[in-house]
């Protein structure tokens, strides 16, 4: 085993393009070796506070290497209270380079493995197999965050020399299309982690938890990789559509790619101020997708969103169990309703809400909350355009179930995401109908506030609840079904909600 001592910054070109900048270190080199060898180089070195985002290790792959296996560890010193300390990313480039956009990418692990490999035939879960071929690789290194002692590393590239081997089987996707219902209201989950990423089960194990849940569509979506599209064939079925995507996980703010297709990836190597991200959001569009902010008022470092929403065709409202920050993030889409039908614009540029578990391991729930869409068939385009019109809503489980419809006086009428078309002054009778939510109360949001709140539904769950109102008043009308608050003033936790319907003509 050969060693080489980065030092703290030593050995070093710095690359800018735009506003992003990656630092790449000094290469570690191999000569080729007789088949059936195995050689190593072990690299140390100490990034400091503010480095930038991405490190590159280069790494001199010589012809006839069968496998490349990297460990790595790093340093966790004390902090104090409230002071971020290590996180240390890693993932590989091949020789094709690490230009953004993605075309060397081989895999991403974040922070959830010490190690990976990869061969021809097989690769460590969140990487793609294939030949390992001669030339420059890049080790990606991710400094999430570092401490005021900086973040001390230590990697080990271990190449076996051989013949490559047969590669894996052309990889076989899910269907598009799943036997459906015909037009009707479908229930999924498209924000979930494997073992691809930082996840801890199996493609087959959340395709059961799915199925239990009631769903019948999910969306593979890991940080940063696509490596698990090839591993879902299997669980889909005619009981479960199973679409692809990616939860692009930058440094401004995470997003969900949902509904590629097969083998897309979407970098994500760039921060708001590189003015790169609208790029990337016509990648995912013209792989079939739609591009879903997840959880935009998250806590986590890095987690909050900052690219703004003119590229969204949906955003993720409630993410896992209802917490503070998605009643911030309900808030702050509810003031972009009420932007919509404001000078004139009467709602057109609405951007429907979403929920989803974002499960990882036990005890994340799959399912929890789901969005249940209104779809001509239980297809990948279906369901998508049932999210993008906003012809859903979002329920803590397949247990709460609601019809909610705006009517006029002459037989109008209108459901979730759509417009009930009478004169300003017309009056309109507003209708919930709603089973599996005992207890909870009903709740009518307008652009002028909550103008209606019903007493708290009977033990059985079940219940309607009307309101009379006109265009005039409202210009749209949701519902919220809250559980009964634990104490004071505050609202209780979602136990369901609806995207808007809006009411009267379109004006301008």
């Amino acid at each position: 085993m050969c060693e080489d001592n980065h030092g703290g910054l030593g050995r070093r070109a710095l690359f800018v393009t735009g506003a992003a900048a990656a630092l790449t270190l000094g290469s570690v080199s191999f000569a080729s070796a007789a088949e059936g060898s195995r050689e190593s180089r072990t690299v140390r070195g100490t990034l400091p506070p503010g480095s930038p985002d991405f490190v590159y290790v280069p790494v001199e792959v010589p012809a006839g290497v069968r496998e490349i296996k990297v460990a790595y560890t790093y340093d966790r010193p004390s902090v104090p209270a409230g002071t971020t300390g290590n996180a240390l990313d890693i993932g590989v480039f091949d020789e094709r380079g690490t230009e953004l956009g993605g075309r060397g990418f081989r895999g991403w692990s974040g922070g959830a493995r010490t190690e990976f490999f990869l061969r021809a035939d097989d690769a460590t879960p969140g990487y793609l197999p294939g030949p390992v071929r001669e030339g420059i690789w890049h080790i990606a290194l991710g400094p999430y965050t570092v401490a005021p002692q900086g973040l001390a590393y230590e990697i080990t590239i271990t190449l076996t020399y051989g013949e490559p081997g047969e590669e894996a089987a052309r990889p076989v996707y899910p269907p598009e299309r799943a036997k459906g219902r015909g037009r009707a209201w479908y229930r999924g989950d498209c924000h979930l982690h494997s073992w691809h990423s930082d996840g801890r089960r199996t493609p087959a194990e959340i395709g059961a938890l799915a199925r239990a849940a009631g769903l019948d569509f999910i969306n593979s979506s890991e940080h940063n990789t696509h490596s698990a599209h090839a591993h879902w064939a299997d669980v889909a079925g005619d009981d479960l559509l199973v679409m692809l995507g990616e939860e692009i996980t930058t440094r401004n703010g995470h997003v969900v790619a949902l509904g590629t297709d097969p083998g897309t990836f979407v970098d994500w190597r760039y921060r708001a101020r590189d003015n790169r991200f609208g790029r990337f959001a016509r990648q995912i569009r013209r792989a079939g997708g739609l591009v879903v902010p997840a959880h935009p008022h998250a806590t986590c470092v890095g987690c909050n969103w900052k690219f703004g929403f003119n590229e969204a065709d949906a955003v993720e409202v409630w993410n896992g169990p209802y917490t503070p920050d998605d009643e911030v993030t309900l808030a702050d889409w509810d003031s972009m309703l009420v932007a919509s039908v404001r000078d004139g614009r009467d709602g057109r540029d609405w951007l429907p809400a979403m929920g989803s578990s974002d499960a990882h391991r036990d005890p994340d729930a799959v399912g929890s909350p789901q969005t249940v869409v209104l779809a001509d068939d239980l297809t990948r385009e279906a369901i998508q355009e049932g999210i993008r019109a906003g012809r859903s809503y979002i329920a803590e489980s397949a247990r709460v179930e609601l019809s909610f419809r705006a009517l006029g006086g002459r037989g109008e009428h209108a459901g979730i995401g759509g417009r009930l078309r009478v004169d300003r002054d017309t009056p309109v009778t507003v209708r919930l109908e709603v089973t599996g939510a005992p207890r909870c109360t009903v709740r009518f949001v307008t652009d002028q506030g909550v103008l209606h709140t019903s007493a708290p539904l009977p033990v059985s769950g079940s219940g309607v609840v009307e309101w009379r109102t006109t265009p005039s008043y409202a210009a749209y009308v949701r519902a919220e079904l809250r559980h009964e608050a634990a104490a004071g003033p505050l609202p209780g936790a979602l136990a369901a909600f609806t995207n808007p319907i809006f009411l009267g003509h379109r004006t301008g």
